[in-house]
């Protein structure tokens, strides 16, 4: 098992964090960040936090469209610890592991089931947010090395399995999890398709 020292929260859904944050707060975990997700944490009290741009080295683009598509995010998540190689490649250039992703997503399916216009439709569909669920999905079914969560539903869970095994998720969550991050995923973009579809009748 690999305990959990670097955690990336981007959620929409800010229900439940505060207990998630504490209980991550009490293993040291550093947590990454951004947006409206960051001023949450930091009004929470968290030291441990560092912006997404500040790790990256990179700012985030206007209307934050693109801040976390960047090699420090998914090669944290989707190379293998384990391998020489691949550890390699992360020291040469300044990749740290990510142990646990916590992502909902952009409301898409409310957006569009309250008759959104195309513009308005289409700026709820969230691409940084599956990217990295399915990055943190993928590194949990190869590697057991990352947790991903995608509903607030989910940290009483966590948090109880956390504190049961000081701080490292057991193979079990990560895999029962990453089935869940995929079946959201695949969700999300059939309701993208059965909207655009319906614009067609």
């Amino acid at each position: 098992m690999v305990m959990i020292k670097r955690a990336l929260i981007s959620v929409y859904d800010k229900d439940g964090l505060e207990g998630l944050v504490e209980a991550l707060g009490g293993f040291g975990v550093e947590i990454v960040s951004s947006g409206g997700t960051a001023r949450r944490i930091r009004e929470l009290g968290y030291g441990m936090l560092i912006e997404v741009s500040d790790y990256t080295g990179h700012p985030e683009s206007p209307g934050g469209l693109v801040k976390t598509l960047h090699p420090k995010i998914h090669g944290g998540l989707l190379l293998n610890r384990g391998d020489p190689d691949h550890r390699r490649w992360m020291e040469e250039n300044g990749v740290e592991p990510i142990d646990m992703v916590v992502c909902n997503l952009y409301p898409f399916e409310r957006v569009a089931e309250a008759g959104a216009d195309l513009e308005t439709a289409a700026e709820n569909i969230d691409i940084g947010g599956p990217s990295m669920v399915r990055s943190a999905a993928k590194a949990a079914l190869l590697y057991d090395s990352v947790l991903v969560v995608t509903e607030p539903a989910q940290y009483s869970e966590v948090i109880a399995t956390l504190r049961e095994n000081d701080g490292e998720p057991d193979t079990y969550l990560r895999r029962k999890y990453a089935l869940k991050a995929f079946k959201r995923t695949a969700g999300y973009d059939s309701a993208i398709v059965s909207y655009l579809e319906g614009m067609e009748d």
